[in-house]
């Protein structure tokens, strides 16, 4: 339920109202806009009686909310929400740009690339250490040396780190990571979810292969309702019969979940193809779309990486793709 409030609401009235809600055991979100005042209740509000609160001096409207997922809906927060990464702002009109290499490796390469990335305009450092891969014979990632590598990154290079996590013991690995992921393979890792949420550490949801934007936002939901309000949506494609790429990126995800949700949505280029060839139409469709940002997979010398080496584009093509996405987003069209 969303009750809308009148321009300058009476203080006394509004704690009134608020402590009758509280009192009927439903929780209160208050947004303040520039227009309006909005109060998103959740929980059981099956008991509450829209025309007596309607009729409160203070209460301009009263709708039912029938979307089974509240923080992250649109109906409730109709502003765009700001995600603060260190110094960066994801969300809110800004373009950000989130790269590093599917696997850190070993301390040079990621120091290295980490100094370019920040001087070809990166905005955020990225790094897989702990790697949920499909075959146990594959390369499962540093795990915590990469995790302390990816934090020598951060000091050398001054960019804020971002790290997937995949399980919730890892959490006291990740204290100094800035910004966490969950892979598409734990979008229903509920547990985990709401680990990531007591966090409150800022974190990349990325959609499973198979989930509904419906189901993307439930599963934003459960980390929001544990205390964090801090999520970032990542589009990163979906399971279809076309071999000729990875998985089929979903670019309607984007314009559509910002119709749903106020909550800054990116998008990744390079698991969503698995090709280098295609990270750059990709990312450009997405900036084209409305996305946030993108997060793409960079490594200096692609063909001796260690994972990922297919998808991952070298730095001058970052550089290149950032200037393009920079130049469409400034187009007045």
């Amino acid at each position: 339920m969303v009750v809308i409030l009148k321009p300058n609401p009476d203080k006394a009235q509004l704690r009134g109202l608020l402590t009758w809600l509280e009192s009927k055991g439903v929780g209160v979100q208050t947004t303040v806009g520039a227009q309006q005042t909005i109060l998103g209740l959740v929980g059981d509000t099956s008991a509450i009686d829209i025309d007596l609160i309607s009729a409160l001096d203070i209460v301009e409207a009263v709708r039912r909310v029938q979307e089974p997922y509240k923080s992250a809906n649109r109906k409730f927060h109709p502003s765009d929400s700001v995600v603060s990464v260190g110094s960066v702002k994801i969300g809110g009109g800004g373009f950000v740009g989130i790269a590093g290499p599917g696997a850190v490796e070993n301390e040079e390469q990621i120091c290295s690339l980490a100094e370019t990335l920040k001087s070809l305009g990166a905005n955020i450092l990225w790094g897989g250490a702990f790697k949920s891969r499909t075959s146990p014979y594959s390369f499962q990632g540093l795990r915590e040396e990469g995790i302390r590598l990816l934090i020598k990154a951060k000091k050398t290079s001054g960019l804020p780190i971002c790290a997937e996590i995949s399980e919730p013991s890892q959490l006291d690995l990740l204290g100094d990571v800035d910004l966490l992921m969950t892979g598409g393979r734990n979008m229903r890792n509920y547990e985990l979810l709401r680990a990531v949420g007591k966090s409150k550490k800022p974190v990349i949801l990325k959609r499973a292969v198979s989930a509904t934007y419906e189901e993307l936002l439930m599963s934003a939901e459960y980390i929001m309702s544990s205390g964090n309000p801090d999520v970032i949506l990542c589009e990163r494609g979906i399971r279809t019969f076309e071999p000729q790429t990875q998985f089929t990126f979903d670019v309607s995800a984007i314009p559509v979940l910002k119709q749903l949700s106020h909550l800054p949505v990116i998008a990744d280029p390079s698991s969503a193809s698995g090709k280098y060839t295609l990270v750059e139409p990709l990312a450009l469709a997405s900036a084209a779309a409305g996305a946030d940002g993108v997060i793409m997979t960079v490594h200096a010398d692609p063909a001796h990486a260690m994972c990922d080496g297919p998808l991952s584009i070298r730095p001058d093509r970052f550089e290149r793709i950032m200037k393009k996405t920079a130049v469409l987003r400034s187009a007045d069209i």
